[in-house]
């Protein structure tokens, strides 16, 4: 569904009602205050900061996939064998050998993707923070 322009700008209106961009310069600060005190360079901090703001606006959510992987990752950490603990059994039965070639390779690149956002979000938002 393609979102129109004044549809976009009843979304941007509705931000500016709400507080969202006070919000996010609260947060913002606090962040930059917590990477102060972790050592975290705050130029990345911030380039993040803005991707998940963006990410928010467009109402994006992670996809199913991505939170496997996060699951994983924090009960486990980086395992050998991850790729075979992502692949789905059942659907790759199916498979001819090229076509299993071609999924083992497609998932790897996911997989890597999602260990690089997880590692990402790991240093700015899981790590050094205690359960509130």
């Amino acid at each position: 569904m393609e979102r129109t322009l004044k549809a976009l700008a009843k979304e941007a209106k509705r931000r500016m009602k709400r507080g969202f961009w006070q919000e996010c310069e609260e947060k913002l600060s606090m962040e930059r205050t917590h990477a102060k005190e972790q050592g975290i360079n705050e130029s990345k901090l911030e380039r993040y900061f803005q991707e998940k703001v963006e990410a928010s606006i467009k109402g994006e959510t992670p996809d199913e996939f991505y939170l496997k992987v996060k699951s994983m990752l924090l009960a486990e950490g980086e395992v050998s064998d991850a790729i075979g603990r992502l692949t789905d059994k059942a659907y790759y039965e199916t498979l001819s050998y090229s076509e299993k070639q071609r999924y083992n390779l497609e998932l790897s690149e996911k997989y890597l993707r999602a260990l690089e956002r997880f590692k990402r979000e790991y240093e700015f938002e899981i790590k050094g923070r205690k359960p509130q």
